[in-house]
């Protein structure tokens, strides 16, 4: 008798999500006993060193109290995304680090350090909350729905205020989101689906 040893989509998710966030964790650890050297591999716009912080701004934080705020956001919402399609979550999240690294690193002012996780999470929000839309699937859509009351207020963040707040990142990252569920859309995948069966 065949015992099936994958685990439900969902455990597969939580574990995934519990990773990541054992890794910021771990990784501001180190950055403080560093005295905080990592910080330097934010986005850097417009520099070359910079470009190094498209793959690395999301993992780093400016301290303690920056990270703690993004956790929840991100335990919840990564969950969500991956919970509801694992590879397609991997892949808005894929796109979602990259779309939003970039536009900081073209966008944002000189002589800054652009990091942490809250580009991502305002990506989720936007992809999670255009998703059901743009797929027409009404259980997406309350998914969705519910993602943006709990959350919805959060992206005022893309707006210029709080000085230190990387509004930019925020910004991109709703963009990225929004790109993600356009590119990742089900009639998308359909087609590239038959693309790629044809050969």
């Amino acid at each position: 008798m065949e015992i099936e040893s994958r685990l439900p989509a969902w455990q597969v998710a939580g574990l995934g999500t519990i990773a990541f966030v054992v890794l910021l964790w771990v990784l501001e650890a180190v950055d403080a006993a560093m005295g905080h050297d990592l910080d330097q591999y934010g986005i850097q716009p417009r520099s070359d060193e910079g470009l190094l912080g498209i793959l690395f701004a999301p993992v780093l934080h400016g301290g303690w109290s920056h990270l703690e705020g993004n956790t929840g956001p991100v335990l919840v919402l990564l969950f969500v995304t991956l919970a509801t399609g694992l590879a397609r979550g991997l892949l808005a999240t894929a796109v979602i680090w990259v779309v939003g690294g970039l536009g900081v690193w073209l966008v944002a002012g000189s002589n800054s350090v652009h990091l942490g996780a809250s580009g991502l999470v305002f990506g989720w929000i936007v992809y999670l909350g255009v998703r059901g839309i743009v797929n027409k699937e009404p259980w997406e859509i309350l998914v969705g729905v519910v993602v943006l009351i709990v959350y919805g207020t959060v992206l005022l963040g893309v707006l210029p205020g709080q000085p230190g707040v990387s509004w930019q990142g925020h910004l991109f990252g709703a963009i990225g989101g929004a790109v993600a569920a356009a590119v990742l859309s089900n009639d998308r995948l359909a087609g590239a689906r038959r693309v790629l069966g044809r050969r």
